[in-house]
């Protein structure tokens, strides 16, 4: 018996087993997707770090580990940016939100802020550079006279005299700690500020201190605890952040901006966004489909039984995911909204050849036979070249596609059998259209199918020459293809995390693409600092040994020097007390500013008098047409923006004059943690001269550090090894799937020729893709670098059904588009590319690459498929029998 004859005999017994008792058959299909839905729920989850996608076994991830092993305290950690318009009031604001989060034991382990500490707070002096030190004493020496009067009498009416004895005095750096014309250009924009409803404050850390020496944002570092019985582990702790920070939040001051970023805060977002966008994805496909399925069936009955079957087809693939993977990963979740597509087309295939014998057949049982044991065999085999594809990721060293070649190529066969098992039982069921029993007639869509098989055969010798052209600009194109490897520019650029993590790599001091690499001991990591130091891409590097001030004979001297020039009235520096009526000193600082605006030719000072003046006079108006308690509020409101910061200001001042000399002994533990290890391992930061977005000086970065240190790892490491593994496992799915499809159409067509024929039009849409993605500025990263060996086996199957029908037919006035393989060729194309398509809209930009790169690829495929290849199989056709 040959195979064909015992591959219809196992399914004629198939199909009467089905067909006899459909309502059994569809029962325990139920039954067990129940039990499937239920396993699936239990056992799946997703994980979005990156970290492990890319060959995990690789020796840069074997160094990555050996780093979080040894520093595991800041490991899955959120990372909370604070910032506001003082830097006085992001610190206050940084230390009440540490309370807070410190105090909620059922959502956080720990927090703390980096620096923030006693020891800082003793010592924070010595750590600026000798010049910047000399910077602040000057400073401060200026300011001794203007702290001395304020001290004095810590109030408006003593704020304002001093401006009043300023203006009038001959030296007026005797009198105020900065230049005059730009103090009272800042307090003129504060007044204005608050006198139109805006809540804003002086700096004093600002005006005295250089920029260098104090900082717009504070950072903390939260250990947040996971509850995975979520799809968002950590929602309920950053749920309680942002509760944290309404609460921190003063209704007379500034608003705080608090940003949620770090390794966690990025993981979040990207749960939201996947999951958010996979279920909009999924919906936009479902609906797509829908609207196919019924221009292609013409009937919602045949509907209903394809999306049916699609949705049992679906709860089995989730179970062999929870089974198989366990876990989906950020590429692998895709196969999710790709089995909408691939799934629905052997329904599609074999709907549309029921349909067919409906026409021919009285009886439906004969019909739905008929149908089972024609396309079941070839549809075994579409599912067969199909996984090739996607079975060619599964030796790659990249876990992401592996998985996702695992699943979706065990989903093609999952679907499979669910379409011959369920479906004929449904159509069994479900009773059949009258018109489908007495045949239609021809419609437009015949009609169109006709010219368009008339065309290509027509102008065969046309199409062949464009497509050469198109081939060689194609090539051309190909190799301006930009590559894009950096995981953060995969997700949704708009979401918090992003915008935060994007903002802290703007600036050298915060960025957290720098490298770490561990020393042995301290001899290693002193000689292996000092090389690295030495480097011409490096900016600067940092160790524990850092952490021990230089020069610090100079630096306590001078920080002694301040500290008795300041004397007592920094030690016991007063709270502001309240003015109960500033109207005589206003009025008076406005007589001075009568009497010397005449005399003054400089057009920015003569503006900045006449401004605060303006400011002057409308407080007095304010404070005249305001009744009590209304002004003394305002009074209060107007001083604290003046003043306000002033108090914490000088009491961190005199903390920080009491600094003694540090050794490394003298560092507290929370400091050595971060630095060494309690296996004896140095840590060394090293921080880049230049911007490591782009490629070229991220290798020379990465390659100076590696020449002196293998070891190193972090996050440019992670970036640049792992695109080097996704480009390799790239070529190697290629090879894989090339090979393996050639030799298995061989071993089907038995014709090297024909083998040709079909390789071809995969190769052109694989060549057009990758045009495309120049054309539309698409960039090929982690996601959709999966585009093309999936592509290959979307593309061969149809491929080797349109040249099976090529052979027999050679004539142009046979419709080669009129058969149902043909037709379910087209809509499961269609229905394939839409599922995809709905991925394009995903805000997850890695995602909506992918989907819009194999949108196109598709596109490609089809055109090759009933454009190019019988046009090229036509002249190739003619030459082959002229020979």
């Amino acid at each position: 018996m040959s195979l064909k004859t015992r591959s219809y005999t196992f399914f004629l017994r198939w199909g009467n087993f089905t067909l006899g008792k459909p309502l059994v058959v569809l029962s325990i299909v139920v039954l067990l997707s129940v039990f499937a839905l239920q396993y699936t729920v239990e056992h799946l989850s997703i994980n979005t770090d990156t970290a492990e996608l890319v060959a995990p076994d690789a020796p840069f991830q074997q160094n990555r580990r050996n780093y979080e092993k040894a520093f595991s305290q800041d490991l899955h950690t959120l990372l909370l940016v604070v910032e506001s318009d003082s830097p006085e009031l992001t610190k206050s604001a940084a230390k009440r939100l540490l309370r807070l989060i410190t105090a909620d034991k059922d959502h956080f382990n720990s927090a703390y802020i980096p620096n923030d500490n006693e020891f800082f707070r003793q010592n924070g002096l010595l750590y600026l550079d000798t010049d910047e030190l000399q910077t602040l004493s000057n400073n401060l020496s200026l300011a001794q006279p203007f702290i001395g009067r304020i001290a004095q009498q810590p109030n408006l009416t003593g704020f304002f005299s001093i401006f009043e004895d300023a203006l009038a005095s001959e030296d007026k750096t005797q009198i105020v700690p900065i230049d005059l014309t730009s103090l009272i250009d800042k307090v003129a924009s504060a007044l204005h500020k608050t006198l139109n409803g805006e809540n804003t404050l002086l700096s004093w850390e600002s005006l005295i201190s250089d920029k260098k020496m104090h900082e717009r944002n504070s950072f903390i570092i939260v250990s947040p605890k996971f509850d995975f019985s979520q799809i968002r582990p950590a929602e309920n702790a950053i749920e309680s952040i942002r509760k944290a920070v309404a609460e921190v939040q003063d209704p007379n001051l500034p608003a705080v901006k608090v940003w949620v970023t770090g390794e966690v805060g990025l993981e979040d977002d990207e749960l939201s966004g996947m999951s958010t966008g996979t279920f909009t994805a999924s919906i936009f496909s479902i609906v797509l489909v829908l609207f196919i399925l019924l221009i292609a069936y013409r009937s919602i009955l045949l509907t209903v039984a394809t999306l049916m079957t699609l949705a049992l087809g679906m709860l089995f693939c989730g179970a062999f995911a929870a089974f198989s993977v366990k876990e989906l990963n950020l590429i692998s979740v895709a196969f999710a909204v790709s089995n909408i597509g691939l799934g629905v087309e052997y329904a599609i295939h074999f709907c549309l050849r029921y349909r067919d014998n409906l026409t021919h057949h009285i009886h439906k049982d004969l019909a739905l036979r008929n149908t089972l044991t024609s396309t079941a065999p070839s549809l075994l085999l579409c599912a067969g070249t199909t996984s090739i594809g996607l079975y060619a990721f599964i030796p790659t060293d990249y876990k992401g596609v592996s998985e996702l070649g695992l699943l979706a190529g065990t989903s093609l066969f999952i679907c499979l059998l669910i379409t011959l098992i369920a479906l004929p039982a449904l159509l069994r069921i479900i009773p059949v259209p009258s018109k489908f029993q007495t045949g239609e007639s021809h419609n437009g869509l015949t009609k169109l199918s006709e010219k368009l098989a008339f065309l290509p055969l027509h102008y065969a010798k046309p199409i062949a020459v464009a497509t050469f052209i198109l081939a060689v600009v194609s090539i051309v194109l190909t190799f301006n293809v930009k590559t894009d490897f950096n995981p953060i520019n995969l997700r949704d650029p708009n979401t918090e995390s992003v915008i935060a993590f994007k903002n802290l790599m703007k600036d050298k001091e915060t960025t957290p693409m720098t490298l770490t690499v561990l020393a042995k001991d301290e001899n290693s990591a002193k000689a292996l600092e000092q090389k690295l130091s030495g480097l011409a891409s490096v900016d600067k590097t940092v160790s524990l040994f850092d952490f021990q001030p230089t020069d610090q004979g100079e630096k306590l001297a001078l920080i002694e020097e301040t500290g008795l020039m300041l004397g007592a009235q920094i030690e016991n520096f007063p709270a502001l007390q309240p003015d109960t009526d500033p109207v005589p000193g206003i009025d008076r600082l406005i007589k001075t500013i009568d009497t010397i605006l005449p005399q003054k030719t400089d057009a920015h000072e003569r503006t900045a008098l006449t401004n605060f003046k303006k400011e002057l006079q409308d407080i007095l108006i304010e404070l005249d047409t305001r009744q009590e308690p209304g002004r003394r509020m305002f009074i209060e409101k107007i001083q604290t923006t003046l003043l306000g910061t002033l108090p914490s200001i000088m009491n961190e001042l005199s903390a920080s004059f009491n600094a003694r000399e540090v050794t490394l002994a003298d560092l507290p533990a929370d400091i050595k943690d971060k630095w060494l290890s309690k296996n004896g391992s140095y840590r060394i930061q090293i921080f880049p001269k230049k911007d490591l977005n782009d490629l070229a000086s991220l290798e020379e970065f990465i390659t100076e550090v590696q020449s002196v240190a293998p070891e190193t790892t972090d996050l440019p490491i992670m970036y640049w090894e792992s695109m080097k593994e996704v480009i390799s496992a790239f070529q190697q799915a290629i090879m894989i799937a090339l090979i393996t499809i050639a030799l298995l159409l061989f071993a089907i067509r038995r014709n090297i020729f024909d083998t040709a024929l079909v390789m071809t039009p995969l190769i052109l849409a694989g060549l057009f893709t990758m045009a495309s993605a120049v054309i539309t500025n698409t960039p090929i990263n982690f996601a959709n670098i999966i585009a093309l060996p999936l592509l290959l086996g979307l593309g061969v199957d149809n491929g080797i059904h349109m040249v099976e029908k090529l052979h027999h037919s050679l004539s142009e006035e046979q419709n080669i588009y009129q058969s149902s393989t043909a037709r379910a060729m087209f809509y499961g194309a269609l229905t394939t590319a839409s599922s995809f398509a709905g991925l394009a809209f995903s805000t997850h930009q890695g995602i909506a690459s992918m989907g819009l790169i194999i949108t196109i690829g598709i596109f490609w495929i089809m055109v090759c498929t009933f454009i190019i290849l019988p046009a090229l199989s036509k002249l190739a056709l003619k030459v082959q029998n002229n020979k």
